[in-house]
């Protein structure tokens, strides 16, 4: 395991003109190739006070070179081109590379002029029938700027994971804070309310700006996807709050810049542009085999979701609900994913189950999957804002995975800026109904919690499937996988509010071949 940054990753540019501020991305790994990513800007950093200003901002199209090389160096260049860097996509760039060996890592960096991009490192994935003996995984979620540093980022790149997935929340949407808040906050920007697409554009600007994050971007591969903070807090699918126009002017504005902003294919965008205001305008859902050992199942659980229960439109949304207070959560229609994108899922796990070709089947989302009950049973009192508000959803998938059969089956997810470690039963509604999976939620990498450590010790108690709750630390999580174990590690900082934290393992879980659930082990 390395104990320090890579040597490449903090390379020196020669003559490096401010052109590339926001640093550099790769993303949807293949065996084959990937997708790099750049945005150009030519003025300075939005949202902080004192950013320097190198030149002019952009107005027109720019042409930018790129190279990918099996060394650092470039004496071994295999691909490069050209791409230009529209106005219409605030000047991002997304290269969509192929034709490259599988199982490999490779460097790759951009040019214009005198400007060069740091040079940053990047993997394909194993060919499709490879069984390979091991991976490291890493999974992180919602950085809010202000309410720390990204410390996490500098201790992940240390792990040296093969791929990181990246759960939402990559931005936050809010202005800072009219009053001081009860925490200090770690640093400030001078951003207003995001709420058209040159907001988001900043806002993601201000936060890639972070010297960490570009790093982590330079070490690996990223697989992304969003939450609700990318465009407005507890939006569902076309509902937010204030008017259905102003909201969905924002929705489109976001999403947008969520695209400009990420490593994604052009397919993506499904409807081009001039899509975005559709059902589905960005297609983050996504699937990714490393080879025979894992398969990776993106789902996007805010782009399709019905409002939650009991919700008035237009409003914010409220407190906890149970079927008592709130019949409308039972629905057996109501879904958290969507009909189409239940069906792409339901037929991910068929592929995995075939033959037992996929080792681990891997069920990457936004939230928290298990339930939990905030009372003691048999009353009820759940959030509305996660799967215990979609409860028919949740069991749609449930049923899924028993009639699919994956070999092994594990859910990661985020967003409640906790750590939870579950095993999840074939049906929540009865407790003794067998274990047919293990969850790992991860905290958030800086986000305030806002839950006090015994309110999550008082839910742990009444829920006796949840193995592990923490709401007080901040971090991210790695998974260390071969065909025979799956090892969970949280990883904690000591002090979010500090660029220098150090950080610490707060426990370590295993999944073994073919045991459903999990136990810890450190």
């Amino acid at each position: 395991m390395a104990t320090s940054l890579p040597r490449w990753a903090w390379s020196q540019t020669l003559r490096q003109r401010h052109l590339f501020p926001l640093g550099v991305a790769s993303g949807a790994p293949s065996a084959d190739g990937f997708v790099l990513w750049t945005r150009l800007l030519g003025g300075p950093v939005p949202g902080i006070a004192s950013a320097a200003h190198e030149g002019a901002p952009l107005t027109g199209p720019v042409t930018v070179q790129w190279q990918v090389a099996d060394d650092e160096a470039f004496t071994r260049i295999v691909q490069s081109g050209q791409a230009t860097a529209e106005p219409a996509l605030g000047h991002s760039v997304h290269v969509e590379v192929t034709g490259l060996r599988p199982d490999r890592w490779y460097f790759y960096r951009f040019m214009h002029g005198d400007a060069v991009t740091p040079v940053a490192r990047t993997r394909t994935v194993p060919a499709a029938d490879a069984l390979v003996a091991r991976m490291r995984l890493a999974y992180a979620s919602c950085q809010r700027w202000e309410q720390g540093h990204y410390a996490g980022y500098r201790h992940m790149a240390k792990d040296n994971p093969d791929l990181v997935l990246f759960l939402g929340d990559y931005i936050y949407e809010y202005a800072m804070p009219a009053r001081p808040p009860a925490t200090p906050l770690a640093r400030t920007h001078t951003l207003r309310l995001a709420e058209n697409l040159q907001d988001y554009r900043d806002r993601y600007a201000l936060y890639k700006s972070d010297p960490h994050l570009q790093a982590m971007h330079r070490a690996c591969p990223w697989v992304v996807s969003w939450d609700d903070h990318e465009v407005q807090n507890d939006y569902a699918g076309l509902f937010g709050t204030g008017s259905e126009a102003s909201f969905l002017q924002r929705r489109q504005g976001g999403y947008q810049a969520f695209y400009e902003n990420m490593p994604l294919r052009a397919s993506a965008l499904v409807s081009g542009l001039q899509g975005l205001g559709s059902n589905e305008a960005v297609r983050v859902h996504s699937r990714t085999s490393y080879g025979r050992l894992a398969t990776f199942h993106m789902m996007d659980t805010r782009q399709f979701r019905d409002l939650e229960a009991c919700r008035v439109p237009g409003e914010r949304a409220g407190g906890a609900i149970s079927n008592q207070t709130c019949p409308a959560r039972a629905d057996p229609k109501r879904t958290l994913l969507g009909t189409v994108q239940e069906r792409w899922l339901d037929e991910g796990l068929a592929q995995d189950a075939a033959g037992e070709r996929t080792r681990w089947s891997v069920l990457a989302q936004q939230t928290i999957f298990s339930q939990r009950n905030y009372k003691a049973a048999p009353e009820e009192s759940f959030n509305p804002n996660t799967w215990d508000g979609y409860p028919a959803a949740r069991q749609r998938v449930l049923d899924a995975m028993q009639a699919k059969a994956p070999r092994n089956a594990v859910f990661l997810g985020g967003d409640i800026h906790q750590n939870y470690v579950c095993q999840v039963h074939a049906d929540f509604a009865r407790p003794d109904s067998p274990v047919i999976a293990s969850e790992f939620c991860g905290t958030s990498l800086s986000s305030a919690s806002g839950v006090a450590q015994s309110t999550t010790d008082a839910i742990r108690a009444k829920n006796p499937h949840i193995l592990l709750a923490r709401s007080d630390q901040r971090g991210y999580v790695i998974a260390d996988v071969t065909p025979t174990e799956w090892t969970t590690s949280l990883r904690v900082l000591d002090d979010v509010s500090k660029e220098a934290s150090g950080v610490s393992t707060l426990a370590r879980f295993v999944v073994n071949d073919r045991r459903p659930g999990t136990e810890q082990v450190g």
